[in-house]
């Protein structure tokens, strides 16, 4: 059922049912953020813009976060910019989606595929700008190893709770964008700027992998196994 686009509350429901019932009002910055997104993808959703379009928009600026990044000097202030122009779209696309009555499944997988080349264009940023490289490999492959427990979990039936970890896809933003800021502000101090963030990053994916194996596992202990093809 479409939603009228000037119904914030209504759009507030949809999202909360779209993520498990999870409460949102509950949350003063989850709010605050979605007043955000709905009041930036109201304007696309009467003109009737794709969702996946704005997703695919998004897309393009992730992939030039680490591109630019990698240009040195000043050129990380624009990634920086690039990460939040992402971060942003990254909500309009589900707000269209939910007040055009149009979000998909197919929609959902290219949007996740966004954030995780969002999530590995701001490692290689930090990369080349002087992070180690085995810093940004433990950050590359445990972000992406996160993402593919909740992937399977999902596919499990575990929602709510059992995927929540501490870290998640906006503290990788904050702490991408803020080293991309910083390098580009004192570029002589970019490789220890990054570097740091680069740490951050990978200790935080640790913890993160952590909950959501105990997660997971807690959630799932006892349930019987399930075959491919079973009905």
């Amino acid at each position: 059922m479409r939603v009228d686009p000037d119904d914030h509350e209504g759009y507030v429901d949809r999202w909360s049912r779209a993520h498990g019932g999870y409460d949102v009002r509950s949350s003063r910055p989850a709010r605050a953020w979605l007043r955000i997104a709905h009041f930036l993808g109201a304007p696309l959703a009467r003109r009737g813009v794709p969702p996946t379009r704005v997703t695919l928009v998004g897309g393009l600026g992730a992939v030039a976060v680490g591109a630019v990044a990698a240009l040195g000097g000043r050129w990380p202030l624009l990634a920086a910019v690039l990460v939040v122009v992402v971060a942003v779209l990254d909500g309009v696309d589900g707000a269209v989606a939910e007040l055009t009555d149009s979000a998909t499944a197919w929609g959902r997988v290219v949007d996740q595929l966004v954030d995780r080349v969002g999530d590995l264009s701001m490692v290689a940023g930090l990369w080349a700008l002087g992070a180690p490289g085995p810093l940004c490999a433990a950050a590359a492959v445990l972000t992406v190893l996160d993402e593919a427990i909740r992937g399977g979990a999902a596919a499990e039936g575990v929602g709510g709770v059992g995927l929540v970890s501490f870290p998640e896809r906006p503290a990788r933003l904050v702490i991408g964008g803020l080293a991309l800021l910083a390098a580009g502000v004192v570029p002589t101090a970019a490789a220890t700027v990054v570097s740091v963030a680069a740490a951050i990053w990978t200790l935080l994916a640790v913890v993160a992998t952590v909950q959501l194996v105990v997660n997971v596992r807690r959630q799932l202990h006892g349930r019987p196994h399930r075959v491919i093809g079973d009905a």
